[in-house]
């Protein structure tokens, strides 16, 4: 148990932005899973768009690397322009 106010503060702003940040990457996830599940490329297009959307705002909240964001990014419009029109 904390014994400084201080100390008791962090703790709450923590356990605050930890479920933030834990919705944020469900998020991210579930537009990844989104577009991967995606069969019709048109779909798959209208999805990439929203998952592009939402893994530049994980970086610009420092939720993940750019590099990262980037590499998701990459490999799903890989997958999209696979899918058959």
């Amino acid at each position: 148990m904390q014994r400084h106010k201080s100390a008791e503060k962090a703790a709450r702003k923590n356990r605050k932005a930890h479920e933030v940040n834990r919705a944020r990457l469900s998020r991210i996830k579930t537009a990844v899973n989104n577009v991967l599940e995606s069969k019709d490329q048109a779909i798959a297009k209208k999805e990439l768009g929203k998952a592009y959307s939402i893994l530049d705002k994980g970086v610009k909240v420092n939720l993940i690397h750019a590099n990262n964001a980037a590499n998701k990014k990459a490999r799903l419009s890989r997958y999209v322009n696979t899918l058959s029109k």
